[in-house]
């Protein structure tokens, strides 16, 4: 049986894994998120702010693995 989903990603000649991809968009989705509770100041409740991002950014890995770009 076969996968109905890409195993690359081609940018022309050069192939490139799907989670390389998802790890970029939850990386800059994270960054905006972050921002935004940075500017309505809500980042000062939070007691480690850098696990915070991570576990910001692991939650739309899964998020955009699961709804979008399946690796």
């Amino acid at each position: 049986m076969t996968n109905p989903y890409p195993h690359e990603l081609a940018i022309g000649d050069v192939y490139f894994a799907p989670v390389l991809a998802v790890l970029v968009f939850a990386f800059l989705a994270a960054v905006i998120t972050v921002g935004v509770l940075d500017k309505l100041k809500l980042s000062r409740w939070f007691y480690a702010p850098s696990y915070i991002f991570l576990a910001i950014m692991l939650l739309y890995m899964v998020l955009i693995d699961h709804y979008w770009i399946k690796f």
